[in-house]
C-alpha cells in the first residue's frame, strides 16, 4: 500500500504508540527557582526576601502585593500565606566574587556557565545554585549551606553573631516533604502568637477593671475641707453626759489646717528669700511715693 508519489509509508507512522512522559530540564527548573521571583517572575534582585516556607521573592514584588491584594496575578496561591510584610524575612545575602553579572554576553557569542550564583556560601564558599541545600535564620535573615551549618555546630551565627535556635531555621526551596513541614511550623507558631495575644488582651481588661475599681473605691473616701472640720467642731463640742463621766472629745491636729492661710509670721523656719517670694513680704510693699493715682482717660471721637 502506497501513497502518491510511490512513498511507502513506515509503520511508526502509521500507529501512534504511547506519549512518552516530557521530562523537565534540571537545569531550567533550579534556574527558575534560584534566580526568579516566585511571584512576580522577575529575576531576583536586591532587596530579597524570603517567606516562611522557604519561597525566595523580590521585596518591591510582596509590597505591590500588599498593597492591592485584588488584583490579578498567576502566582497568587504562592504568597497566599502571607499577610503582611512581617511574615517575610530580608534576606542578608553574600556576593559571589566569580559573578560577572549579565552584561558581559550582551552580544551571546560567550559561554555561560548556567550553575554560576550571584550569591554564595560565607562559610563554605559553595554557590546558591540549587546544587546544594541552603538555609536562612529567621532571627537576623543570614543566608548559609547546609554542610556549614552540620560541620560547625555551633549556636551563634557566623556572620553577624546573633543568637539562634534550631527552630529559626528555614531551608530555602526545599522538597515537597520539607514544605509541608515548614507548614505545619508555621501554623503551630501563629496559633501560639494568636493564643498568647488573647491571653495578653485578658490580662489588660482585668486591670483596667481593678484600676477602676479602686479609683471609684478612693473618690468615695475623699472628704473636702469643709466637712473635715465640720466634723472636729462637732466632736470637740461638749454634750450632755449621761453616766456622769466626762465625755471624751476628738480634737484637731496642732498646726495650720490643710487649705487655711498662713502668715509670714508663721514661717519661722523659711528662709528669706522662700518668704520674699510673698506678697505680705516687706519688700513686697511699696510706700506712697511709689504708689501713683489711678487715672482714667475717655476719648471722645466727633
Amino acid at each position: 500500500m502506497g501513497c502518491d508519489g510511490g512513498t511507502i509509508p513506515k509503520r511508526h507512522e502509521l500507529v501512534k504508540g504511547p506519549k512518552k512522559v516530557e521530562k523537565v530540564d534540571k537545569n531550567a527548573e533550579l534556574a527558575a527557582k534560584w534566580k526568579y521571583c516566585a511571584l512576580s517572575q522577575e529575576k531576583l534582585k536586591r532587596p530579597i526576601v524570603a517567606c516562611e516556607l522557604g519561597r525566595l521573592y523580590n521585596k518591591d514584588a510582596i509590597i505591590e502585593y500588599l498593597l492591592d491584594k485584588s488584583a490579578e496575578r498567576p502566582n497568587s496561591e504562592v504568597v497566599a500565606h502571607i499577610r503582611n510584610i512581617k511574615d517575610v524575612k530580608e534576606l542578608n545575602l553574600t556576593d559571589n566574587p566569580a559573578w560577572e553579572g549579565e552584561r558581559h554576553n550582551i552580544k551571546g557569542d560567550c559561554y555561560e556557565d548556567m550553575h554560576c550564583s550571584m550569591f554564595i556560601c560565607p562559610v563554605v564558599g559553595l554557590e546558591m545554585n540549587g546544587k546544594h541545600k541552603f538555609l536562612f535564620l529567621q532571627t537576623c535573615g543570614c543566608v548559609f549551606s547546609e554542610r556549614a551549618l552540620r560541620e560547625i555546630k555551633t549556636e551563634i551565627c557566623h556572620k553577624c553573631g546573633d543568637p539562634f535556635q534550631e527552630d529559626n531555621l528555614v531551608m530555602l526551596n526545599g522538597t515537597k516533604e520539607e514544605v509541608e513541614k515548614l507548614q505545619k511550623a508555621m501554623e503551630e507558631r501563629r496559633a501560639k502568637a494568636k493564643t498568647a495575644k488573647k491571653s495578653k488582651k485578658s490580662k489588660d481588661t482585668k486591670v483596667s477593671k481593678s484600676q477602676d475599681s479602686t479609683g471609684t473605691e478612693k473618690s468615695c473616701i475623699r472628704f473636702d475641707h469643709a466637712s473635715v472640720l465640720s466634723f472636729f467642731f462637732f466632736f470637740s463640742a461638749p454634750g450632755p453626759s449621761t453616766s456622769g463621766e466626762c465625755s471624751k472629745t476628738l480634737k484637731a491636729p496642732p498646726g495650720p489646717v490643710i487649705g487655711s492661710k498662713r502668715s509670714i509670721q508663721d514661717m519661722k523656719d523659711k528662709s528669706e528669700t522662700y518668704k520674699s517670694l510673698f506678697t505680705s513680704h516687706s519688700s513686697a510693699k511699696r510706700t506712697k511715693d511709689q504708689i501713683s493715682n489711678w487715672v482714667t482717660h475717655t476719648p471722645y471721637h466727633f
